[in-house]
Order: C-alpha cells, then structure tokens, then sequence
C-alpha cells in the first residue's frame, strides 16, 4: 500500500510539473518568404508541441514584402486587427535594414514604428518582436557598389544586427536574434548548410535553427532534446541547432529582451538552518508566485522567508509576471540539511538584537555583522543596509507596524527577528 501510494504521488508531482511548464500562446507573423520558404510558422508551431507547448498562429508574408507595404496591406491590417495575440512578429524585407543607416532611418524605421503602432492598438497587451535576419551566403552583390560594407556576409549580417537591435530599443520591444545564432553555425559548423540554393533564403536547417532561437525566445527555455526533426535533418545537426539556437538567446538574454516587456525571473536567497530568505532580482514584473516545493503555500510577496519542515533538496520556483499576464519561471534547487526543534532555535525573538526609537533603528550585540534586510509582514524588502566600520545606528521611517529583520555576515544569515514600530 505504501508503494502504491509513494506512485501515485510521484505521477502527481509529475503530472503538476508538466502543468507548471505547458504553455498556451497566439503569435502572429508579418514578413515575407524568409518566414514562408520551409514554413517557419509551422515548424516553430511542431518545436514546440514537442515540448509540451502549445502556439496558436497565423501569418501574413507574401515575398517581398517590406514594413512600408505592410503598413498599406489589407491583409496584414486585418490579422493585427483580430486582436488577441501575444505576440507579432515583425520582419523586413531581407536587404533593406542592411543598407546604409542614413537610408533605413528614412525607408524603415518610420514603417517599423507604425506597424508596432498598429499592433498596440488592437493588442495593448502584444509583444513586439523584430525577427533579425541573416546576411546573404556571400554578401549583397547587387547592392555591394552603392553600399561597401554589405560585400561581405560579415558586413551584411553586422548591419543587420545593427538595424534590428535600433528598432527593438526604439518600439520598447524585443529582438529575436536568428541572425546571431546563423552566424554562430556558420562560424562552429560550416558544413551545416543553412542556406536554399539562391544564397539567401534558408534551407530546412536554416529554418530549423530559427525556430529553435524563436522558441527560447518565447519561452526562455533551451529546445535541446526535443523530438520533433524535420524529414531530412541528420540528428546530430538537429542537437547542435537546438543548442546555438537555444543558447544565443539565454545566454545573453537581456541583450535581446531590455527593451520590452517581457519579464524575467530572477532570485537569490540565503539561510540559517531551515530559515531561507528571498532576494527577488526579478525585472519588467509586478506580480509574483513562489513555490517552495514542499507543499506549502504558494507565496506573492515579493521576497519572502520561507522555513523548511523537513531536510531535503526543495526546487523552489518563481514566476514573475506583469500586468498583461506575461510571465517567466525561475526554478532553482535547494538543500536542507537540517531543521530546528523549534522556533527558538532559528532565533526570532522580538527586539532582541534590534530596536526602534526616534526615526533610529538600533543593532546590538552587531558582532561580525556586516548587513540588515528588512521586510514587512508582506515579504517586501524595506531596507537592505550594510553594515561597515562598526556602523549601529540607521535612520529608518516607516509606518507602525511588526517589521522583520535578517542580520548578515555575508552571505549567511546570523540571526532572524522581528521588532515594531509604534
């Protein structure tokens, strides 16, 4: 009976788990053959159904197209319009952001603003991406007099990055960095052929590559191992696109996400015995969840302190969201090695180490204290001050009420308690 039931607990922790990582979401795509040849949509939309995702989406992108067209284009206006989506993907005809910076200012970057404009409009809670290409096989020939530094793929692909990273910071959106991760395959294993015939459009393994960077895009998670292969991709080639795709965009995230909307969960904590406390190091969020993994509660204070009941390794794991429901996952693993007898043993007393008068918080007894954080009854952060050349008096105004505190040496907790303010 004791198996059967230490199963069917573990099939429910599974269960929960892949609950925990499935997600459900609505793309729409603008751009023009390089998002059409292999079907990009499509094969993004398979990637991650192996994974356990699920991506609605639709697309316009008839060959040629450019943003100014698309801002004009009856089709592309009405799929912006439907309203719903979670995402929009912006991309330029394949030459023109690679021209010279004077000129896409003018024949770009006004049509880039006006299609995320319109995408605002009808979809408040969208995020913008702006789907970097990469450089022809051998350069822009034709364009290569006009413009010198497109002659090379080098030179192509650095205008590229250039003019996309410029339009994700000035439309507050973020960038995928496709054009990153085909130079990184290039450069790691040229005997991947990423390019179709016309040294231009991609092959299968260039859409694939692409796919796997769109997904750790939106799901800020890696794509290796999953099972979905296009028919005639080798399995190793498969692994090693997973792998640049997947860690050009984690790898540097910020790089291509600072200047959107997307959050990104981030913490760290620290401990005395089974007494754990929570920096939250998240950004672009406002609502948080916290679960400890030992089936308590879940917590939404910002930073929380948490006490283990048992010794164990927990996987805690935060989900940072904003105010349109966003959200990312930041799951870490923690021991425990041993827990107290009883509260006293974590040594939370009131106003034993600390007290409060006069606008003045007091430490006494500071020993080899360096830090105080202080939280309020919500797990939000006050106060984090530290502690040098003997300093034991700080001034602190807050309101009345019980305030917690976590003395540090370091990293490691010396003493939790709590003190009030009257």
């Amino acid at each position: 009976m004791f198996k059967i039931k230490l199963l069917l607990t573990s099939l429910l922790v599974a269960f929960a788990c892949l609950l925990l990582k499935a997600e459900k979401r609505k793309i729409l795509f603008i751009g023009n053959s390089y998002t059409s040849v292999n079907d990009l949509p499509t094969t993004l939309k398979n990637l991650a159904l192996s994974m356990g995702d699920t991506l609605e989406m639709d697309s316009n992108t008839p060959g040629g197209m450019t943003f100014n067209a698309h801002t004009t284009n009856a089709t592309t206006l009405a799929k912006i319009q439907l309203g719903g989506w979670d995402y929009v993907v912006l991309q330029a005809q394949s030459q023109e952001p690679s021209f010279d910076p004077s000129q896409v200012a003018v024949d770009t970057y006004p049509y880039a603003k006006k299609l995320d404009s319109l995408v605002h409009v009808s979809n408040p809670c969208a995020e913008t991406i702006f789907y970097m290409t990469w450089g022809r096989k051998n350069g822009d020939a034709s364009n290569c007099a006009v413009y010198p530094p497109i002659c090379t793929y080098n030179g192509m692909q650095q205008r590229l990055r250039e003019s996309y990273l410029e339009m994700a910071m000035n439309n507050n959106a973020t960038c995928a960095p496709a054009g990153v991760a085909w130079k990184k395959v290039r450069d790691t294993y040229p005997l991947i052929e990423l390019y179709n015939a016309d040294e231009s459009h991609p092959s299968m393994s260039g859409t694939y590559l692409v796919a796997c960077t769109f997904y750790s895009s939106l799901y800020h998670r890696s794509s290796v191992g999953s099972t979905y292969i296009p028919s005639g991709l080798l399995a190793t080639d498969a692994t090693n696109l997973q792998t640049i795709g997947s860690n050009t965009v984690l790898d540097s995230l910020e790089n291509w996400q600072q200047n959107g909307s997307l959050p990104k969960a981030n913490y760290s904590s620290s401990n005395i015995q089974n007494q754990f406390s929570f920096t939250n190091q998240s950004v672009r969020s406002t609502q948080y969840e916290w679960n400890f993994g030992d089936g308590s509660a879940i917590s939404t204070a910002a930073s929380p302190i948490h006490s283990f009941t048992a010794a164990g390794t927990y996987t805690v794991t935060l989900k940072a969201k904003n105010t349109c429901g966003h959200y990312d996952l930041m799951s870490k693993s923690l021991t425990v090695s041993s827990v107290p007898n009883g509260t006293n043993d974590v040594n939370i007393s009131e106003q034993n180490n600390v007290s409060y008068a006069g606008q003045y918080l007091t430490i006494n007894n500071i020993g080899h204290v360096n830090k105080i954080r202080i939280v309020n009854l919500f797990g939000q952060v006050i106060k984090d001050v530290s502690l040098t050349d003997g300093l034991n008096k700080i001034s602190f105004t807050a309101v009345q009420g019980v305030y917690l505190y976590t003395l540090l040496s370091g990293n490691n907790i010396v003493r939790v308690g709590k003190f009030t303010v009257n």
